[in-house]
């Protein structure tokens, strides 16, 4: 009960502050703006797809239609989001740090692994609205808009997916992407644990998510024996759920190593969270 108490009123502290609004609000403005140049630009590509399958496959419905949109606008988006959900991850310690409010839970009953958690839990959440948010925004206003129909994807060729399919692969793509977004919480929870502001937190989690990127896709023999124990190795693996068949032993194999991550980077914060005066 205490536990439930405490993440509500981390909830609220988050839902309190601007920030935690900024990523939403890029996605309500910029999402709708190119889905709409999306719809607007695209009567090349279609004649393109359908000169190219039209002899082998007849598609149902317009081959660009909102499952085609979704997916264009999550290939483009996938390394941009870290940026706005470690803004919230970061400041969930510092922040406190920076107001002197963790002297108030000093004096009261109240475990640091309780207080950890529930902020860990808090920041887990909204984490989890953030990418829900931007899925409805994607799909469900890419098939408002565009329609729905096959899904056609190029990979190794063409795939084509029923449109039942195809929305059953979106529900799979945004799961793993959340997970991939709860590691970034979770390296923004870790800073956050560290410094007294929330502007170091943010800067170190994309500094390390960048350096670890580069060595992750730089294609030089001297990275190779290390790129598949690196966690953006597998931050694209949302795409996998559109392949045929879905390789799920590669998908369970990134995430694996994306939860071991997580659980790194939250144990650690918590050993120093545990260890840190917080009343000087």
């Amino acid at each position: 009960m205490i536990l439930l108490k405490l993440t509500q009123n981390e909830l609220f502290k988050i839902f309190s502050l601007v920030r935690s609004y900024i990523g939403l609000i890029v996605f309500t403005v910029i999402i709708p703006l190119i889905l709409w140049a999306y719809g607007m630009g695209t009567t090349h590509i279609e004649q393109q797809i359908e000169s190219s399958v039209s002899e082998m496959f007849f598609i149902e419905g317009s081959p660009t239609n909102g499952f085609t949109a979704a997916y264009f606008i999550m290939n483009f988006f996938w390394i941009h989001i870290p940026f706005l959900i470690a803004l919230v991850g970061g400041d969930i310690f510092a922040g406190e740090h920076a107001n002197g409010t963790f002297r108030v839970y000093a004096t009261r009953p109240i475990s640091r692994l309780s207080i950890f958690v529930s902020k860990t839990l808090a920041t887990m959440i909204y984490t989890f609205i953030f990418v829900m948010y931007f899925g409805l925004l994607t799909l469900g206003l890419g098939l408002i808009w565009h329609g729905v129909g096959d899904m056609l994807v190029f990979q190794d060729g063409v795939l084509i997916l029923e449109s039942s399919d195809a929305l059953v692969r979106f529900f799979i793509a945004y799961f793993f992407s959340f997970i991939n977004m709860a590691l970034i919480s979770a390296i923004a929870i870790f800073f956050s644990t560290m410094v007294r502001n929330a502007i170091g937190p943010v800067i170190g989690t994309m500094a390390l998510f960048i350096f670890v990127l580069m060595v992750s896709t730089l294609p030089l023999d001297v990275f190779e024996h290390v790129q598949p124990y690196l966690f953006t190795t597998y931050f694209s693996n949302w795409e996998q759920a559109f392949y045929d068949p879905i390789p799920w032993t590669d998908l369970f194999i990134g995430f694996g190593l994306i939860v071991s991550n997580i659980i790194f980077f939250l144990g650690t914060a918590f050993i120093i969270f545990r260890r840190k005066d917080i009343l000087s």
